[in-house]
């Protein structure tokens, strides 16, 4: 008997077969195509800087650009090398490493904290996600002057300002996922003998955890930018004490040098992140699109 197929049914192709489906632009899971090799995906991510230093190498060095405007690669290492041996550089870059770090984990903290119990009871919700919302919309480097007159111009304040300004995006993204951790699971869990603050732990939070992580990233930038503002004024060590002592001289070379640190600063923070990630989601280098 002769068996006709149903239309619109598309039978999977067998396992082992080599046939890739035929339909669909993305395909899932890692046996679906064969990963990158770590060194040409390695390779693949260094093109657009390389390109852009070969770029600026060659503007500057044909004065299209002239050095009133922007140093030549070999103008910024020469003022590199003379920050690292006849400056403390290392010890600028440590101070500012350890301010950026200490607002971060205050922010994050609070901010965490804080979307947990915004997301998870009503109450919370009614009596805190309005006062956030309205700090949030004012622009933070405004506030500066203000912890200047509060806290003085020391460690403490700059500290605050920096965790003031990387609250918001964890805020934000945490309750966000907390909302919206499906319900069944939840329901689930409780129907094992999940309650109270193990529900939490061991169901809420790490269905939230993409979320809280996505947070995480944005606040990891936000603090690198914050550290600009708050390093700015008042200063008497760190990247920004150069950044104003360049300015006021007129250093170009030292500006340079100190927006390549602050860009590495923000790159260092994010690979952080993923890290984390690849050991708070573990599942996900499984199921990443290739």
């Amino acid at each position: 008997m002769t068996q006709v197929a149903a239309p619109g049914v598309m039978t999977a192709p067998e396992p082992g077969s080599g046939t890739a489906p035929p339909d669909g632009l993305v395909r899932l899971g890692p046996d679906s195509a064969p990963a990158r090799r770590r060194r040409f995906s390695f390779a693949l991510r260094l093109v657009i800087p390389v390109a852009v230093f070969l770029l600026w190498w060659f503007l500057t060095g044909t004065h299209v650009i002239p050095a009133t405007a922007l140093s030549t690669p070999r103008a910024t290492w020469d003022s590199f090398t003379y920050l690292y041996n006849r400056q403390d550089l290392v010890g600028d870059v440590g101070v500012s490493v350890r301010r950026a770090a200490l607002g971060l984990a205050l922010g994050a903290g609070v901010g965490t904290a804080l979307g947990i119990i915004v997301g998870l009871y009503r109450l919370g919700e009614e009596l805190l996600d309005a006062p956030m919302q309205m700090l949030r919309m004012v622009p933070y480097p405004a506030l500066i002057f203000l912890f200047i007159i509060w806290f003085g111009v020391g460690e403490t304040g700059k500290v605050l300002f920096i965790g003031l300004a990387t609250l918001f995006p964890m805020y934000l993204n945490t309750s966000n996922g907390v909302r919206n951790v499906d319900r069944r699971v939840v329901e689930a869990a409780r129907s094992f003998g999940l309650q109270g603050r193990r529900l939490v732990r061991q169901v809420v939070v790490p269905l939230a955890m993409p979320s809280i992580l996505t947070g995480l990233r944005f606040a990891a930038g936000i603090s690198v930018i914050a550290l600009v503002f708050t390093e700015s004024i008042g200063a008497n060590q760190g990247i920004g004490y150069l950044v104003a002592q360049a300015n006021s001289l007129d250093q170009i070379p030292v500006l340079v040098v100190c927006v390549i640190i602050y860009a590495i600063l923000g790159i260092a923070a994010d690979l952080l992140v993923r890290l984390l990630e690849r050991y708070a989601m573990p599942w996900r280098r499984h199921s990443a699109v290739r």
